[in-house]
């Protein structure tokens, strides 16, 4: 399938790589329909382009590349609804907003992208009564300071 992205131009994705959102994303609710591109081979960066919208594309991050700690549950009606299980676990990703600076960007913790790859079905979770913010830096300071140059 070919999809347009103005930050790509045409890019072929193949149909294991597209996504339905049955619900939107919170603030896009009438994009359904994404394609999850790999940012570089072995990189925790993807791309999540819709696939009618050039224009709408969201940097992700496979949060345990970052947050080895970060843990949460999904609700039994997400788990039944996703067909969830220790035989098809899903897959967790969490939307990055670029903020000027690389060293500025931050990450949404309160509300992961869950992934049934055998359903092709995605749905960002709203994570009830957390601590994880929804602007959660990326980089902790040590490795903001190297990317600006610092000791």
């Amino acid at each position: 399938m070919l999809v347009q992205s103005t930050r790509f131009g045409e890019v072929e994705v193949s149909e294991e790589g597209i996504l339905e959102f049955p619900y939107g994303i919170p603030g896009f609710l009438e994009e359904k329909t994404f394609a999850l591109l790999p940012y570089q081979a072995d990189s925790p960066f993807s791309l999540l382009q819709s696939v009618n919208d050039p224009n709408l594309t969201f940097i992700l991050i496979e949060p345990f590349s970052f947050f080895p700690d970060y843990q949460f549950e999904i609700d039994d009606e997400m788990v039944k609804e996703l067909d969830l299980s220790e035989e098809q676990p899903p897959q967790i990703f969490n939307i990055v907003k670029k903020l000027g600076k690389i060293e500025n960007m931050t990450v949404n913790l309160g509300a992961p992208i869950v992934v049934s790859w055998h359903k092709k079905i995605a749905m960002q979770y709203l994570i009830e009564n957390t601590t994880y913010s929804i602007r959660h830096p990326l980089f902790p300071q040590e490795v903001g300071a190297q990317l600006k140059g610092g000791k």
